[in-house]
């Protein structure tokens, strides 16, 4: 198997999303109780996120699009209060400045420097992270994101766009990714090679292993060091 790039899930590969959401609905709270008092008090921080989900599952043509599904869900709440627009984009940049707040996991960026000096990443990410923002961008040499393409993993289709931007056959291009279903059932899918993250040390529940399995990202850095140098 001869491996000429690699694409990359970012949540939960290179930084947990769980402490993240967290954190930017808060800030979302905070915004809201600074600007726009009324919503705050009729959607504290639960009953946002129900709020939210109520959004995504009456809306499943923006499954692919967390952006669209939070911005409609900001729109939901405040339109009552007779808030307009403005403030819904102002309350989104709230949210989506802490959203790309992220911690790295310690290995992330070493690993991406290494990475990054052997073969060409690309993001492929289900998620509305901004590359730009968090200040990865110059180790990528292409993002894909469900909103911008459409589709979302373990769709094909989102697979073969990395591939097609990248200019090399999927048979070349190794996905690596946490999840099971979206990152390597996906990449099986599409005829990529799949690497699962396996950083909790969780155990294999589906029928069809992954090709290979990392605990974290040095680990594929050895890996490829080893395999490139062969």
């Amino acid at each position: 198997m001869q491996i000429k790039a690699i694409s990359l899930d970012l949540d939960d590969t290179l930084w947990p999303i769980a402490p993240i959401v967290l954190r930017a609905e808060q800030r979302l709270h905070d915004w809201l109780l600074r600007h726009c008092p009324p919503v705050a008090a009729a959607y504290p921080i639960a009953s946002m996120r129900v709020l939210r989900d109520r959004i995504a599952t009456e809306n499943p043509h923006l499954a692919h699009d967390y952006t669209a599904q939070r911005k409609l869900s900001l729109t939901t709440a405040l339109r009552p209060h007779g808030y307009g627009e403005d403030i819904v984009d102002a309350a989104f940049e709230a949210f989506y400045a802490a959203r790309n707040e992220v911690e790295l996991y310690a290995d992330a960026l070493p690993a991406l420097q290494r990475l990054a000096a052997r073969l060409p990443l690309i993001s492929l990410s289900n998620g509305n992270a901004d590359l730009r923002r968090i200040g990865l961008r110059h180790l990528f040499a292409d993002c894909v994101t469900a909103r911008e393409f459409g589709a979302a993993k373990p769709e094909p289709s989102i697979f073969h766009e990395a591939c097609r931007r990248l200019g090399i056959a999927p048979e070349h291009v190794l996905h690596v990714g946490d999840d099971p279903l979206l990152d390597v059932h996906g990449a099986r899918g599409a005829g990529l090679p799949s690497a699962w993250l396996n950083r909790h040390g969780q155990a294999w529940l589906q029928p069809q292993r992954p090709d290979f399995e990392f605990r974290d990202l040095s680990e594929l850095a050895d890996w490829l060091d080893l395999k490139l140098a062969a």
